[in-house]
């Protein structure tokens, strides 16, 4: 007898090995299965400008990117003591104007290098809803604790999303024609915005994702982490204290079906070699000066400068 629905999951066209170069854009689930990526020791950048929740924010910022449009002053803001930018996320505020500006233009350049450079992107929308400034009339990605007063709230439609997701593929492919996109929704549900309401905004993300999936299928896919939590793992042992947010349980379950997915054998032996020896830095002994210890710490030494010779961007320190 079965007890769960389990999501069935074929091996992708788009395997990622380790001189693979990945970019993950989007809601705070990319940064979960970003840290795993990094974890392993994969050539993996994580959302430059912070955790983004809606496409037409994504878009704007990969519009800058591409076509190096830098940030102005106009374009910050001053509000309880740090200096913001709507276009990006709060954890890149400064308390000074010009750090800030300096900082997200060098990001600007980062990240227009590495699209360059990159094999696949990840992109994983988190919800539909979205907040105009009243003053700008534009769509913000954060709201930097700004009185609600100041924006409103409204849905995109389907067809919204969808344009911004076509334009960001558009926008990448125009200077690296080659980058594989899997696309992927979060299984975090909004419900500040209430529970019908979380669904109708998942729902306009899927029904986006599915039109653009129609579309040149030979750089784009879809991975099903929503519905592997929300089928496979329906039970709140594998939620956060909030209910809401997968635990770290629910998160490698989902990296071990991704891995299956997108890894071939080799790939995935290499992580088991990753894994053993960050385990092995992690360990703190007792008596670090004892001969086995000496032992111990030379055996990974050896194995780290094996995995060097093949792989010498992998970074232990």
């Amino acid at each position: 007898m079965l007890f769960r629905t389990e999501i069935p999951i074929t091996k992708s066209d788009f395997l990622i090995d380790y001189h693979s170069k990945v970019l993950l854009l989007g809601s705070c689930f990319a940064e979960n299965i970003g840290k795993k990526f990094n974890y392993y020791k994969f050539q993996t950048s994580v959302n430059p400008f912070g955790i983004i929740f809606n496409t037409v924010s994504l878009e704007k910022l990969i519009k800058r990117v591409v076509e190096k449009n830098y940030f102005t002053e106009n374009d910050l803001f001053y509000h309880n003591d740090l200096w913001h930018c709507y276009e990006v996320h709060s954890e890149l505020s400064n308390t000074n104007k010009e750090e800030f500006l300096n900082n997200l233009n060098s990001i600007i350049d980062l990240t227009n290098k590495q699209i360059t450079e990159l094999t696949h992107c990840f992109i994983t929308l988190g919800t539909s809803w979205v907040y105009r400034n009243n003053e700008s009339s534009e769509i913000v990605a954060n709201c930097h604790k700004v009185p609600q007063k100041e924006f409103t709230k409204e849905l995109l439609s389907t067809k919204q999303i969808e344009e911004s997701l076509q334009n960001i593929v558009t926008l990448i492919h125009s200077i690296n024609p080659n980058v594989k996109f899997v696309f992927t929704v979060s299984p975090v549900r909004h419900i500040k915005d209430g529970f019908f309401e979380n669904n109708v905004s998942k729902g306009n993300l899927f029904s986006a994702i599915q039109n653009i999936l129609s579309h040149r299928a030979e750089s784009r896919c879809y991975f099903p982490s929503y519905e592997i939590v929300m089928d496979e793992l329906r039970d709140y042992r594998f939620f956060e204290k909030d209910m809401l947010h997968p635990n770290q349980l629910a998160i490698d379950y989902i990296w071990e079906k991704l891995s299956f997915a997108y890894f071939s054998s080799e790939t995935v032996k290499i992580t088991h070699e990753i894994d053993s020896i960050q385990k092995g830095l992690a360990h703190k002994p007792f008596n670090p000066n004892t001969e086995s210890h000496l032992k111990f710490v030379n055996n990974l030494q050896s194995k780290i400068k094996e995995l060097n010779k093949k792989y010498h961007f992998l970074n232990f320190s």
